[in-house]
């Protein structure tokens, strides 16, 4: 600027480099003020947020209103250009306090981006005000229904936790992309084909390719995302991620579509459809600029459940569906032996599964793991087999069948029962560790790639009392990385798919088939860039 006389002075006066100190240090507010005083101002800020940068921050305040703002103070207290939100309560909140929540973050960042406003059962993340990392689960009875039904009011609400998650991608485009179904019958074929095919629409008209790099999915608890995770995994590339939950409730906006969604009345005018999951779809821009940086992503998985008992075949198979939850079906089955012909009843089976665990299985969420080897294919493509690994909840049985939840299952099929096991989660624990630390070491020797950002989905019954020890999920990642901003949420059905450096094995050593949804399990996702030299 001049000053009186014509002389120079003020901000021209301190040179390039400490201007840019100075704007450095401001609040993302202020940060996007200064970009617009001048073209020398907007260079700098330019030069100043030119890497990935990932920003979160957990508040548990009482109140929800303080705690937003506790939360959003944190992640706007330095310079940064939200590409997407992610706001996750630990509690469910009733839908009209989501929806408050959500406009005052869709305020504060912006109406263009995605934001996705999810229902966990629990939060981590490092708190707004201390700092201190923290991994808060939802009570049970904290639990609070969403909709009509809920007979609580707000001020009867405690804030559980609720953390942030805002990140800044260059070179990359993020967008929401909901998947519909028929409101009373399961996820039909055209509707996933439909849901897949915007997804390699949109990445294709960013990237110029059909797959993208990543998606965030988040799914309605009652709904089966198994189907749609399997055309899914059929349809886009094997480098491309998939993480998230399957298991809460959502509410999402991106630019001018604003939903509410997980068995919640939604917004828009889709007669007959329901939104049941969305997809956080996150793909290279190819217009980005020569000097960008590649983003690149990692993921690792700790196991918690154990194998147990011997392997069997179904026999018979008949599947039931809810009348009260048209959503919500379960397979009755009998099984054999592998090797042998007597077909055993759900007594027979509960019991021997009883034997070998030496305990009282009605103490424990008891599992079967079931090896489909499927005929996948989407339109016109040319079909494929495809082999993988489902786990169905085992719901009980009686003197002619085993209960299990979910479909899908066929005569034929085997299986094994998985229980959850403390041992086998920490083992798995400390591998990720040593795979992270190894990672670190490949980054830091190699091409230097530098590690931003972290998201963690955590199985809620991997608990302090689960796994004996606090925060032992967070700590493999916090160790190796730290001062890199983590935060994630506790889950109810991890979705983890990609190329892996952690891979799951039974206790004989054998991999597992591919699985995309998995149970006690922690899925980890490393963002991290290789630098290139600024130019000033």
């Amino acid at each position: 600027m001049l000053e009186d006389g014509g002389k120079v002075g003020g901000f021209a006066l301190i040179g390039e480099d400490l201007h840019r100190n100075i704007l450095s240090r401001l609040p993302a507010l202020s940060y996007a003020s200064a970009a617009c005083v001048s073209c020398s101002w907007n260079r700098l800020c330019n030069q100043i947020l030119s890497r990935p940068k990932l920003l979160s921050a957990l508040s548990l305040n009482p109140s929800l209103e303080a705690a937003v703002d506790e939360a959003l103070d944190k992640v706007l207290s330095e310079p940064i250009r939200p590409d997407f939100a992610i706001v996750c309560f630990g509690l469910k909140w009733k839908c009209s306090i989501m929806m408050n929540t959500h406009e005052l973050v869709r305020k504060r960042l912006s109406s263009r981006i995605p934001i996705i406003t999810y229902v966990a059962h629990g939060v981590i993340g490092s708190e707004a005000i201390t700092d201190e990392f923290r991994e808060v689960q939802r009570m049970e009875d904290e639990d609070c229904l969403i909709g009509e039904s809920c007979k609580c009011n707000s001020s009867a609400n405690t804030n559980s936790g609720i953390v942030i998650i805002v990140g800044f991608m260059p070179g990359m485009k993020v967008s929401a992309i909901p998947f519909f179904q028929a409101s009373e019958e399961p996820p039909e074929v055209r509707m996933i084909e439909k849901f897949v095919a915007e997804i390699e629409d949109y990445t294709a008209s960013v990237s110029g390719c059909a797959s993208p790099t990543g998606i965030l999915m988040f799914a309605d608890e009652f709904s089966d995302m198994k189907p749609l995770l399997d055309k899914m995994d059929y349809a886009l590339s094997e480098k491309t991620f998939i993480v998230g939950d399957a298991g809460g409730c959502f509410l999402y906006s991106c630019g001018d579509d604003f939903t509410i969604l997980g068995g919640i009345e939604h917004f828009q005018a889709y007669q007959n459809r329901k939104c049941t999951a969305v997809a956080l779809v996150f793909a290279t821009d190819r217009h980005k600029s020569h000097g960008m940086e590649e983003i690149k992503f990692d993921l690792a998985m700790s196991n918690g459940v154990a194998p147990v008992g011997p392997i069997y075949k179904g026999a018979s198979v008949r599947l039931s569906r809810s009348k009260t939850f048209p959503y919500s079906t379960s397979t009755w089955l009998t099984a054999r032996r592998e090797g042998s012909l007597e077909k055993f009843d759900g007594h027979r089976i509960l019991h021997d599964i009883e034997n070998e665990m030496e305990n009282d299985i009605s103490c424990y969420d008891l599992y079967i793991g079931v090896n489909k080897r499927r005929k996948c294919s989407i339109g016109s493509r040319k079909a494929k087999s495809v082999s993988s690994l489902v786990f169905h909840e085992v719901l009980g049985g009686d003197e002619e069948y085993l209960f299990v939840k979910g479909d899908g299952i066929k005569t034929g099929d085997t299986f094994r029962f998985y229980h959850p096991d403390p041992e086998t989660a920490l083992l798995s624990c400390n591998k990720v560790f040593e795979e992270l630390r190894v990672l670190k070491q490949g980054k830091e020797n190699g091409d230097k790639e530098v590690v931003f950002g972290g998201l963690l989905f955590s199985c809620c019954g991997r608990s302090e009392s689960f796994l004996g020890r606090q925060n032992a999920d967070s700590s493999a990642f916090l160790e190796n990385f730290p001062g890199v901003p983590l935060a994630g949420m506790f889950c109810s059905g991890e979705i983890g798919r990609g190329n892996s450096i952690s891979t799951l094995q039974d206790d004989d050593g054998q991999s597992h088939p591919r699985t995309c949804l998995h149970v006690y399990s922690s899925v980890y996702l490393v963002m991290s860039y290789t630098p290139k030299p600024l130019e000033y």
